[in-house]
């Protein structure tokens, strides 16, 4: 029997269905989407729900053929729209549905690609749909835990890691990646070989589906690159020298990816009184699987080569981070802090009040008074917005380093 994770943007879903027409599940392909729908049917009433799923042919075809009758003659139940993406045009006609007769939780689409961002939608569903983003899997969901650390963190509480020195378990993390499937297989080759083949799969599909490509066989290459670059600054122009393309076509190919929701990028973190910060964003790779596969890293690459274990940690804290974010009753948002002096902070968290929060990631189990010097230095920048600096290492236990700067272990992400 299939292990079943809890998810938990589940109640989010359920709590917009309650009050909203049309709610969107958006995330990768492969993170769970079609199995938190299906869910609510088993949960829900007989014949409450009546399921399509566009990556059936039959069924696209028959909505392509005339997307405002296949919304009209829906059954008379709520109804839920799979991959809804691959069909655009669906979405003028659900609002066309939802104005002549409003009734909240309606419809409930998924799809693996970002809506808002698609150019057929425009502003179709404004007012009319909720999205929440369903990622694939937090530490905390693997391990059946509740999400504490950015709640504490925001509100200024002591954090502190049931694991400690998780050296081994978060090497086999990073190679395993967080993607349902991956992370119940059991050997590290079978894991990688999916990750392969669900490049594959997105490049000859997804990607080809979504635009006209000029040159597919570049796709491959860029994500490579990406996967080498990320959680470093996203250089466009080095990018299009290393592939032997234009900027704009590097620029356009980097969207599709992002709007797959297989890259983001983060933004740098600016402030009107400092001027001496660098502009450009990073790039990350949505998944540490993903990358170890892309790059031919195993457990034993990341063991002895402490750089490249550094470098694929700092994205799966990144990403840990996101996913939790998402679940929080309040909005932040992220970016990173780098200067002209090359100074860098590899995340930093912002309320609403743009109050700042400093994460840094270190890799070993020692401390030095020097690992604190990016976080003191963006501490004197950010002024009264500075609220707390975190240094995450694979340690014992938290210890304070100075005013509002502390050593966390690692496993407080998910304690």
């Amino acid at each position: 029997m299939a292990i079943a994770f809890t998810r938990n943007s589940e109640l989010m879903i359920q709590e917009a269905l309650r009050d909203t027409p049309v709610v969107f599940i958006a995330g990768p392909r492969q993170a769970g989407k079609t199995t938190i729908a299906k869910q609510l049917i088993e949960k829900g009433k007989t014949n409450e729900w009546t399921y399509f799923t566009l990556d059936d042919q039959a069924q696209l075809e028959t909505a392509r053929n005339d997307p405002v009758g296949f919304i009209r003659h829906l059954p008379a139940t709520r109804i839920i729209i799979d991959e809804v993406q691959r069909l655009p045009e669906l979405f003028l006609a659900i609002k066309q549905t939802v104005d002549e007769q409003r009734q909240n939780g309606r419809f409930l689409l998924t799809g693996s690609a970002n809506a808002l961002l698609l150019p057929k939608l425009s502003d179709a569903l404004t007012g009319r749909m909720e999205t929440v983003p369903l990622l694939a899997l937090s530490e905390c969901e693997i391990l059946n835990r509740t999400p504490t650390f950015l709640n504490r963190l925001l509100n200024l509480e002591p954090l502190t890691a049931r694991n400690t020195r998780i050296r081994d378990h978060i090497i086999d993390r990073l190679v395993t990646g967080c993607f349902p499937a991956p992370v119940l297989r059991t050997s590290e080759h079978r894991r990688q070989a999916w990750y392969r083949q669900y490049v594959d799969m997105m490049i000859q599909s997804d990607i080809l589906e979504m635009s006209n490509i000029d040159y597919p066989e570049s796709m491959n290459k860029l994500l490579k690159a990406l996967a080498i670059c990320s959680g470093q600054l996203l250089n466009l122009s080095d990018l299009g020298n290393r592939l032997d393309l234009d900027n704009l076509t590097v620029k356009k190919y980097v969207g599709m990816l992002e709007q797959l929701y297989l890259v983001q990028r983060i933004p740098a973190w600016h402030s009107n009184e400092y001027k001496r910060l660098v502009k450009a964003p990073k790039v990350n790779l949505i998944d540490t699987g993903l990358i170890c596969a892309i790059r031919n890293l195993n457990s034993d690459n990341l063991l002895l080569n402490p750089g490249q274990f550094g470098n694929v940690l700092e994205s799966f804290v990144c990403n840990e981070l996101y996913k939790q974010a998402v679940w929080l009753s309040e909005r932040v948002s992220f970016s990173h802090y780098r200067d002209k002096d090359k100074v860098e902070v590899d995340l930093i968290i912002e309320n609403s009040l743009g109050e700042c929060f400093a994460i840094e990631t270190k890799a070993s189990a020692t401390l030095h008074k020097q690992d604190f010097s990016s976080l003191k230095r963006f501490r004197n920048i950010a002024g009264q917005r500075f609220r707390k600096g975190i240094l995450l290492y694979d340690g014992d236990h938290s210890t304070a380093f100075g005013d509002d700067l502390f050593a966390v272990p690692i496993g407080a992400l998910w304690s």
